[in-house]
């Protein structure tokens, strides 16, 4: 069987250099061209033809597929489809913003956190993610658009702690100077609160930004969306997060994205700032897309504003994020559901 080479590391790229018979170095000339978006060992212009000859013979160069593109004629947001060679599919969101281009990736295809407002975990999950899976959204965005990604948000389809070994090799993949070159603290991955794989991911990567989605003040309301949280209740959830902060020292995300009528009152609000006082953090307050398949709706974005400021009048800095691809189907899952359904 052949190898993907997509998937490899660079020291695993130097292995497979050497059993080819070849040196060391042609590993990281071959991981660059990669990281250039290139389609083919042809396009590989500094490889002898023996050495082409040898990639043709024992390797593959597997790439994503271009479904479908959306993109928004209000602010340049572009959502895509890819096809992945087991005929799955993921999503990725390419996002303009005054500090640079962000592209928000699947880290899998579907999700088993079975969170009941997404609409990621409708199917369920399919599988996981490759490393190279991950780092050619990237890579074919940024070929597509002509445009530098700057910044990288894991919060795409699966949940990434879930996916964990092929997270933190793509990470350290496009981290890699002869990859993206891309500084880890503009990475973000977001998580529904895997505490063992929060304790583990402080201590690989300490450095990369982490996002937890809580969505709930209360293990009552969260049990009902998150059934994550049966497992791991939130008192628990809020200690790791403690730990976290003092073993990173690094600032805590909570993603709370606003469900009408079922988190998004000033009572809740007001427990959220009381259960997050103290804690080094910031609250990305969202207001959830529309999903007809959930049942759920989202909380228009003046009450928003005004949940907002109940925790930030308590202490506790909180954002509305700002809304991008509305005229698109930007929802987390949602292009690709239709996909389906169709």
């Amino acid at each position: 069987m052949k190898t993907d080479i997509i998937n490899m590391s660079i020291k695993e790229m130097e292995q497979f250099m050497e059993q080819l018979g070849e040196k060391k170095f042609r590993a990281r000339q071959i991981f660059g061209w990669i990281y250039k978006g290139v389609d083919s060992f042809d396009e590989m212009t500094n490889l002898s033809k023996e050495l082409k000859k040898k990639l043709y013979e024992n390797a593959v160069l597997t790439k994503l597929i271009i479904l479908n593109v959306q993109k928004s004629e209000k602010d340049g947001t572009r959502k895509y489809l890819f096809g992945l060679r087991d005929g799955n599919s993921i999503e990725s969101v390419f996002m303009k913003y005054k500090f640079g281009n962000t592209v928000c990736i699947s880290s899998q295809a579907g999700c088993r956190m079975m969170c009941s407002f997404c609409a990621s975990a409708i199917n369920g999950l399919h599988r996981n993610l490759t490393a190279g899976e991950m780092a050619d959204q990237i890579i074919s965005i940024e070929k597509d658009t002509g445009e530098k990604v700057t910044n990288i948000v894991v919060m795409g389809t699966g949940e990434p702690l879930d996916n964990y070994e092929n997270l933190l090799k793509f990470i350290k993949n496009i981290h890699e100077k002869d990859g993206l070159y891309l500084s880890l603290r503009n990475i973000t991955v977001s998580t529904c609160g895997l505490i063992p794989k929060m304790t583990e991911f402080a201590e690989n990567l300490p450095q990369v930004n982490l996002a937890v989605s809580l969505h709930a003040p209360n293990d009552n309301i969260r049990n009902k969306i998150m059934p994550i949280s049966k497992k791991y209740p939130m008192d628990e959830l809020i200690a790791e997060s403690r730990r976290y902060i003092a073993k990173t020292g690094r600032r805590l995300t909570f993603e709370y994205a606003l469900i009408k009528g079922v988190n998004d009152s000033d009572k809740n609000a007001k427990e959220l700032a009381e259960r997050l006082r103290g804690i080094n953090c910031h609250v990305n307050i969202i207001p959830l897309n529309q999903v007809t398949e959930t049942g759920f709706r989202g909380t228009e974005r003046e009450e928003a504003k005004r949940f907002c400021e109940i925790l930030e009048g308590r202490g506790i800095q909180a954002t509305v994020r700002r809304e991008l691809g509305s005229d698109i189907d930007a929802a987390c899952g949602q292009l690709r559901l239709k996909s389906i359904i169709s």
